[in-house]
């Protein structure tokens, strides 16, 4: 037996891992590599369980004149979608075709897709889930530092750090095998833990190993604009460094003032007293103070925001006022949750943005991916609409009337849940590529089975910003083809101008020469220098000689700014969307859990961690649940504007008196994005899934059943 070096398919840190095939498929194990260092979570160790679901897909189904998925031959499937998109283009332009795709697909399969939308389809409708994901961290670090990578920084500079501002994320559960890398500050008392909840990660700060700062949900903003004042008005600010490489920070220091620690206490109910103590514990880590480096990272608890965006410039603001970003040893990040989030967003699933992280609307960049690509700029759509307004548009009489879905559950994951699943009911047209039948392939018009990750050639774009090689280890199963290949029959079915490689490592090849001299620019790299020097960082471009080693940190000498240097953005608080009111009096959050990952499409097939976690709960404090009269395992309803969920109440501390919290890994009617807000950050488009407003009552009516209980194949296509 032949072993494969790879990557697990889950989240961007991107675990190495090395397959062994088996007669049955493959087995596991983790490989050393720094960032997970031969470790490996629940979720890793069981990922070839994934391969042999029950209920894999591997015939094209359509919807017949019965009202039911049937099987029928990839010919007939791929000669139906063509025709129908053609009939749609025909009678209502080609923005009436919509293309929404994942964060979990290779470079290549996001690089093809975008071409294959804009080009193919001739559509300026494509986003991708992972405008649900990093799109408020891109934005702000764009604007505020002149480029989006997630970390700037190898992850492992953690490792020397004396302190760690972890905003919104919780790592021992989403990332456990990063935990490791914090170790050195914990050891300090550097790690200082923002959350609502005294989450499994804010739990690492006790015991004098660090601070837990656990705030009103929604009022992270107002966290950082005290921890900003305390940084000005009391000394801390590393002042050479503002005034020798950033602009802005004036108006910063302005609206800073009116923050001070014992008004936010009285707004985010976070002490002032913590407040100094997490501002002078950073200043005292920071190289300007001769510490050992000061670290300060968001997740999706504070970028799932209406003010996502001006929460992350906060952040970021907060980090150059200390003088850490572009230091060795120190810096701001953002940490990306989809396995490929970043090369995802790089090469053209977002609706604003080409091949290189080149805007669309930018005429350079417009005609050198067109010259890529052997067609006109003129014909390259513009700006699409981003993806809570494009789910929000289908179906009516000025939106896209047929959707392709590749590698995304949105009937789960989207937030309003409901109302995106009537509109999907509304479309002439739904095809869902896939490999299990998830609640969004579940309502298409036409599902086509697709390959896995154990099945393909490929890159994935880490965190850190590190490409990295996935590899074949087995044969797909009969029936289950490359996203690659059926762009390529569609496209030739569509008379698409351009060529179109099955061939990842050809395609790679494009992706690299269309990313040269942007942002994010890949043209020094190739399949087969990416196999000879594993994980090597962008930038790295071509160079005409010898070759590129790779850029593993930014911002050391300058920013990519016009001026070089990096600004501060003024913002300030407003509140969530949807704060609490009388007949709506408590906060809900939500997150994940260990066992299950994204919509839990994967995962609820996994029989190991369905046990550890089988079903979705309501974590709700002992004194709010003896309010409403409910006791362990009751049956609880939440109810927002929107709609309402229920789910079993799962009594802990570790929430606050007024928040309760729900995983979002389940459907049906424990599906917690059936209540959660689509209200948007105005700059990222990224929807505030993280606090809402919901009454909380014990449930008078039974759970229905869970939509996806594990069945076979035969029972699927029956």
């Amino acid at each position: 037996m032949t072993t494969v070096a790879t990557h697990c398919p889950y989240c961007a840190l991107q675990c190495a891992q090395t397959l062994t095939p088996e007669p049955t498929g493959v087995s596991v194990a983790g490989r050393d590599f720094p960032t997970n260092r031969g470790g490996l979570c629940q979720k890793g160790w069981t990922s070839a369980s994934v391969l042999r679901a029950p209920d894999r897909l591997t015939t094209p189904l359509v919807r017949g004149a019965s009202g039911e998925l049937e099987p029928t031959s990839w010919e007939t499937a791929l000669d139906l979608v063509a025709l129908r998109l053609r009939a749609v283009r025909a009678q209502h332009g080609a923005d009436a075709v919509a293309v929404f795709g994942g964060g979990g697909l290779t470079n290549e399969k996001a690089y093809q897709l975008g071409k294959f939308a804009r080009i193919a389809l001739g559509t300026a409708n494509i986003d991708y889930n992972g405008r649900f994901c990093m799109s408020s961290a891109a934005a702000a670090a764009n604007r505020s530092l002149g480029v989006d990578r997630g970390l700037p920084f190898p992850l492992t500079d953690l490792g020397g750090a004396q302190a760690v501002l972890l905003l919104g994320s919780n790592l021992a559960e989403t990332m456990p095998p990063a935990v490791s890398h914090l170790a050195g500050c914990r050891a300090q008392g550097g790690l200082v833990v923002v959350d609502p909840r005294v989450s499994a990660t804010a739990a690492l700060a006790d015991n004098g190993q660090g601070l837990h700062l656990q705030p009103v949900p929604g009022t992270d903003l107002v966290v950082l604009l005290g921890l900003l004042h305390v940084t000005f008005a009391e000394g801390p600010a590393d002042t050479a460094y503002i005034a020798s490489r950033t602009t802005g920070v004036d108006d910063v220091r302005r609206l800073a003032a009116a923050w001070w620690p014992e008004r936010v206490e009285q707004v985010a109910g976070v002490p002032a007293t913590l407040l100094r103590e997490t501002a002078h514990l950073l200043a005292a880590a920071s190289p300007s103070r001769g510490g050992s480096g000061a670290f300060i990272l968001t997740g999706r608890g504070v970028e799932q925001s209406s003010q996502g965006t001006a929460t992350v410039n906060a952040a970021i603001n907060l980090a150059l006022a200390l003088g850490l970003p572009g230091r060795v040893g120190s810096g701001y990040g953002a940490i990306t949750g989809q396995g490929n989030g970043q090369g995802g967003r790089e090469h053209g699933q977002k609706s604003d943005q080409l091949p290189g992280y080149r805007m669309v609307d930018d005429p350079a960049a417009r005609a050198h991916v067109a010259s890529v690509w052997g067609v006109d700029p003129a014909t390259i759509p513009g700006k699409g609409k981003p993806a809570v307004e494009l789910l929000d548009s289908l179906g009516r009489d000025d939106g896209p009337r047929a959707l392709l879905v590749h590698g995304a559950n949105v009937r789960v994951s989207a937030p309003n849940a409901n109302h995106v699943g009537d509109r999907l009911d509304a479309l002439e047209l739904l095809v869902v590529c896939d490999v299990v039948p998830s609640e969004t392939a579940q309502r298409a018009d036409v599902v086509l089975p697709v390959l896995q990750w154990a099945e393909e050639e490929g890159t994935m774009t880490s965190l850190e910003g590190r490409i990295l090689r996935r590899r074949r280890a087995i044969d797909a199963p009969d029936g289950a083809r490359s996203e690659l290949w059926l762009w390529r029959e569609l496209a030739e079915r569509l008379d698409a101008p351009g060529t179109w490689d099955t061939d990842a490592s050809l395609v790679f090849d494009e992706l690299a020469r269309a990313s040269a001299g942007g942002r994010a620019d890949y043209s020094g790299l190739s399949h087969d220098r990416l196999d000879a020097e594993p994980g090597l960082y962008w930038p790295c471009p071509a160079t005409g000689g010898d070759p590129h080693p790779g850029t593993p940190r930014l911002f050391v000498d300058d920013f990519p700014t016009a001026d070089g240097r990096a600004r501060f953005v003024a913002v300030d608080d407003h509140g969530p969307a949807e704060d609490v009111r009388s007949d709506a009096p408590i906060h809900l959050v939500t997150g994940r859990v260990l066992q299950h990952y994204q919509s839990g499409a994967q995962t609820r097939r996994v029989e190991a961690l369905v046990s550890a976690s089988p079903a979705a709960f309501v974590e709700i404090h002992p004194i709010l649940a003896d309010l409403h009269g409910i006791a362990a395992g009751d049956l609880v309803s939440l109810t927002s504007s929107r709609g309402v969920v229920t789910a079993p109440a799962r009594l802990t501390e570790s929430v606050r008196p007024d928040t309760v919290f729900m995983p979002f890994h389940w459907g049906g009617a424990a599906s917690v994005n059936r209540v959660t807000n689509d209200a948007t950050d105005p700059i990222s488009g990224m929807p505030e899934f993280k606090v809402c407003a919901v009454t909380v009552a014990r449930a008078d009516v039974a759970l229905a059943p869970e939509p996806l209980a594990l069945r076979t194949a035969t029972e699927v296509l029956a």
